[in-house]
């Protein structure tokens, strides 16, 4: 008699749960669970125990109408909303409106608002977790939160096209940020309109990330970098805040053809921030147009700063900087340097653009025939010892300042442009901002 054999049992079986599987991979949905599912919830349901019931992966289609905030989203889900942004999620004034625990969760077209007001708490009105890698959170108000979206530690997250408002009625001080990221490798804040915070985006302890065309009014700071290396900021606005954009001790950062118009204090701020790209950018109308302070072999080009009080302000032992093709237009005080190192801002050939500077270009190389100083004797005593100004028009003033123009041996260390440009040119941002705002 002949025994079956065991071997082809086996594999048969084998084959047969193979092909199981495979059937059931082909129905699994992009966020690992089964096919997802829609699911309409009408004003008034138990958000929570929806969001509890629902299977990883499906959608929950809001209608318009109010829902009870301080929920936890733990699993893969969609919480989408109308166009119209009429499905409201309010909190209690206490603790987080919506908080996400689970990866490749998506909100949109949500109203998300009243979260509680502790910063120490860190409420917020989306709070993503350490766990929320993947979260995309877009085309949301956000209104009258602490924090408006707070990225504390998840990867790869993508906050976009929101509409993020702080609480009006406290001091900014009190405020939380638009934004607030930390540790969170490969996120992405896009095209968002933030206003009414402490800081536009805050970003600590944090790489790789990308704020790009973000719009910021009425904070302390539009962008605001700490600790935060290999990162872009690309064509973004900063309009009405106390200072543009604050890069401070970060590395690597690349800042692109943004524009700060009328910050009040200063449009670029870089503190203890090294080996950065700085290219493109336009700064018109604060106190400070640059203000630059112990940073480090940094590339300055092609920027555009304008009827500012001064346009470069440059301190406390900065090195290896090279500053070149800036246009340099209407500042009360073009530069002002308080030292007594030689730097020449040119490279190659090329320096910088100067309003001010009437020289002559007779063999049409679009470099003028002289070198340009902005900083002279008097400026540096005058900054060390304000009450100088009281001298300036006194004849002494002008016998000093005659002898520089004939002896120039006798000017002080400081900046010169040794190959200054003729005519200004355009930084992209101009004319995407502010040229053409459309």
């Amino acid at each position: 008699m002949t025994m079956p054999q065991p071997t082809r049992s086996i594999s048969h079986l084998a084959a047969k749960a193979g092909m199981a599987l495979a059937a059931l991979l082909l129905c699994a949905g992009p966020a690992g669970g089964l096919l997802a599912a829609t699911h309409t919830v009408a004003a008034g349901d138990d958000l929570q125990v929806v969001i509890d019931a629902a299977e990883p992966g499906d959608v929950l289609l809001l209608a318009p109408g109010n829902y009870a905030g301080n929920i936890v989203v733990s699993k893969p889900l969609t919480l989408e909303g109308p166009e119209s942004r009429q499905a409201i999620i309010a909190g209690t004034r206490k603790g987080r409106t919506v908080w996400v625990k689970g990866e490749h969760v998506t909100l949109r077209n949500l109203t998300v608002t009243l979260s509680g007001l502790s910063l120490p708490d860190m409420d917020a009105g989306i709070f993503l977790d350490r766990t929320a890698h993947k979260a995309l959170i877009e085309n949301n108000d956000v209104l009258d939160n602490s924090v408006g979206v707070y990225v504390w530690g998840p990867t790869d997250a993508l906050v976009r096209n929101n509409r993020i408002v702080g609480n009006k009625d406290l001091r900014m001080a009190e405020r939380g940020n638009g934004v607030t990221l930390w540790n969170s490798p490969g996120s992405q804040i896009m095209g968002n309109h933030i206003s009414y915070g402490r800081d536009g985006i805050f970003v600590n302890t944090s790489k790789n990330n990308r704020f790009e065309n973000n719009h910021f009014s009425n904070l302390r700071y539009g962008v605001h970098y700490m600790n935060a290396d290999n990162s872009q900021v690309v064509n973004n606005v900063s309009e009405g805040n106390d200072i543009g954009y604050a890069i401070m001790y970060s590395k690597y950062i690349e800042a692109t053809g943004n524009a700060s118009i009328n910050d009040r204090e200063q449009g670029l701020m870089f503190n203890y921030a090294n080996q950065s790209i700085i290219t493109g950018n336009a700064v018109i109308g604060s106190q400070k147009c640059v203000f630059i302070y112990n940073a480090n072999n940094n590339r300055i080009q092609n920027n555009h700063f304008e009827a500012c009080g001064i346009g470069v302000h440059f301190t406390a032992g900065s090195t290896g900087n090279t500053i070149t093709g800036n246009a340099f237009v209407g500042n009360r005080n073009q530069v002002k340097y308080v030292g007594t190192r030689h730097m020449d801002w040119s490279d190659e050939g090329r320096g910088n653009y100067w309003s001010d500077n009437s020289a002559f270009d007779l063999d049409g190389d679009g470099i003028a025939d002289t070198a340009y100083r902005p900083n002279d004797i008097i400026d540096q005593v005058v900054w060390r010892a304000p009450s100088a100004q009281l001298l300036l028009n006194s004849p002494a003033v002008s016998l000093v300042r005659w002898a520089q123009t004939q002896f120039p041996a006798i000017l002080p260390g400081g900046v010169i442009d040794s190959a200054p440009l003729m005519r200004a040119p355009d930084a992209p941002a101009l004319t995407l901002h502010i040229k053409d705002p459309s």
